[in-house]
């Protein structure tokens, strides 16, 4: 009985911490570090960087649990979440996040590189302070900017293996940002319940769902354009540009879709759909940067 407690709340830590959000931002920052260089990447900084980038990513997720936690009760997504819950005590959870952050940036700053240390921190305190604490109780708005913190992992990764900040980088922070609106907001139209119940201005709540869905196929072809810049960049080339033709046209298709019907069913499935889409493109990213076979 004591080991299966001790499990559970192992597990509940770990939850804490988001993982499957952190996988993704992971593999934005893989890409990253891939693309920065033309050699392989060193082990050393790809385990190191990975690490310290994990932590303060997890650190942060951790300050988004705790300040929402009383949101998160009133919520059916939520409300079985390890603080909300009442599993992990507010100050357990704030001890857990500034122990993950510490280290988190410790590592990145003596065993990386500066820069890469301070863009983490400055990320961790956009996702942490400036969206979890403000904007998203204040504007509707408030995915649209706070999803810039949420959009520097490839750039993180970048600097991780460079050591310096460089235009491409901020191509693919550019993809990720412009993606956040229609994904979060495909999620938002489905438990906009949720987020009325607990009075937070969503952009469904506030303007409406036939507002939002408009919304999601305009920054969806927003999103299309944006995608084509490796390619016209000439950072990546033909089997980038062929990938992200065919996914934006299929992305393209969905939020139409979405547009079109009045199931929640479908707007969760365009959210499921635009995580999908993201790991696709950033697959193709490395297949057109390590494919040796030039064909096209």
């Amino acid at each position: 009985m004591e080991v299966n407690k001790k499990l559970m709340l192992l597990q509940d830590f770990f939850l804490l911490c988001k993982p499957k959000v952190v996988i993704v931002m992971l593999t934005t920052a893989w890409v990253g570090m891939s693309l920065a260089t033309p050699n392989k990447i060193p082990i050393s900084i790809f385990i190191l960087g990975t690490i310290g980038i994990a932590f303060s990513a997890s650190a942060a997720a951790v300050i988004n649990h705790l300040v929402d936690r009383h949101i998160d009760a009133k919520m059916q997504r939520t409300r079985h979440r390890p603080i909300a819950s009442g599993r992990i005590n507010a100050l357990t959870a704030l001890l857990f996040s500034l122990t993950l952050g510490i280290l988190g940036i410790f590592v990145l700053f003596f065993f990386v590189n500066p820069l890469t240390a301070i863009l983490t921190f400055l990320t961790v305190l956009g996702y942490a302070v400036l969206y979890t604490l403000f904007l998203k109780h204040k504007t509707p708005q408030n995915i649209v900017i706070g999803g810039l913190a949420g959009a520097m992992p490839p750039l993180l990764g970048w600097t991780t293996v460079s050591g310096e900040l460089n235009a491409y980088a901020w191509v693919l922070v550019l993809i990720i940002f412009t993606w956040t609106p229609p994904h979060f907001w495909a999620l938002a139209i489905y438990r906009r319940k949720d987020y009325q119940n607990a009075n937070i201005p969503m952009l469904p709540v506030t303007h409406g769902v036939r507002f939002t869905k408009l919304c999601v196929v305009l920054y969806t072809i927003l999103l299309f354009l944006t995608s084509l810049l490796p390619y016209l960049t000439q950072m990546s080339g033909t089997y980038y540009f062929i990938a992200a033709l065919f996914l934006g046209v299929a992305f393209l298709i969905q939020t139409l879709v979405l547009y079109k019907t009045n199931k929640d069913e479908v707007a969760l499935k365009t959210f499921s759909f635009s995580i999908l889409y993201l790991l696709l493109l950033f697959i193709a990213l490395l297949w057109d940067h390590y494919c040796p076979w030039d064909f096209l």
